[in-house]
């Protein structure tokens, strides 16, 4: 019992020791403390005042001026979404006019959707690459196009690593398949044939109810055969 006490005491005594060194402490820096909280507290200001004031203006001007190329994107009139007609701006001035908004970053998605489609790759890539979103299946999408343009350019390694991020992110049964043949089928390409027969035993197994898996015991067999 005494030496429960004993340690108890000492357990206090240390507690009053820390802070005891952390009130010194702050005495002795207390108007660096001060003008560090005094900084912090600003910053958060700044950070408000810029998103009230300026961000959320330009984000329901940006969503106020996309739909005219997004319609025109809608009926393969690609030149015009992109460029603009004159009187409506193009997914390009939207990216240059309103590089932060939410409405910026779609014009990437769209831009870059349209360079794939032109065979512009490398412009693809790089606008596709800016792309955010938190609707996972676009942002997938994205990831898929992004892989389209490097298997364009020949880069198969680049092209099936996106290939396998689409996949990956958020599996489905509506998206992850077809994603996983494109992966599947530039591993054939590369002559990685049991990596190839790994997604696809991976489709059977856990996306049985897909449509790619309904033939895809020949694909398995394929890859069965050239792996050997």
């Amino acid at each position: 019992m005494a030496k429960k006490k004993d340690q108890t005491e000492k357990n206090i005594t240390a507690v009053e020791e820390a802070l005891s060194k952390s009130e010194l402490f702050i005495e002795k820096n207390q108007k660096i403390l001060t003008i560090i909280v005094g900084i912090l507290v600003l910053l958060v200001l700044i950070f408000f005042g810029i998103r009230k004031y300026y961000i959320d203006p330009k984000e329901k001007e940006a969503a106020s001026v996309i739909f005219k190329a997004e319609q025109y994107f809608a009926i393969d009139s690609l030149y015009l979404a992109l460029d603009g007609d004159g009187n409506y701006p193009g997914f390009l001035e939207i990216i240059s006019d309103y590089p932060w908004t939410k409405t910026g970053r779609l014009a990437n998605y769209y831009a870059g959707i349209i360079y794939l489609k032109q065979g512009d790759y490398n412009e693809a890539i790089k606008h596709l690459k800016k792309f955010r979103s938190k609707d996972f299946l676009v942002n997938n999408i994205a990831k898929a196009a992004i892989g389209d343009a490097y298997m364009e350019l020949g880069n198969h390694g680049k092209a099936v690593s996106y290939y396998l991020k689409a996949a990956s992110s958020n599996a489905n049964d509506l998206t992850t398949p077809g994603f996983l043949m494109k992966a599947a089928q530039t591993y054939e390409l590369m002559g990685e044939w049991k990596k190839a027969l790994n997604i696809y035993e991976k489709i059977k197994k856990e996306h049985y109810e897909s449509i790619e898996a309904r033939d895809i015991d020949k694909s398995i067999s394929h890859a069965q055969a050239m792996s050997k």
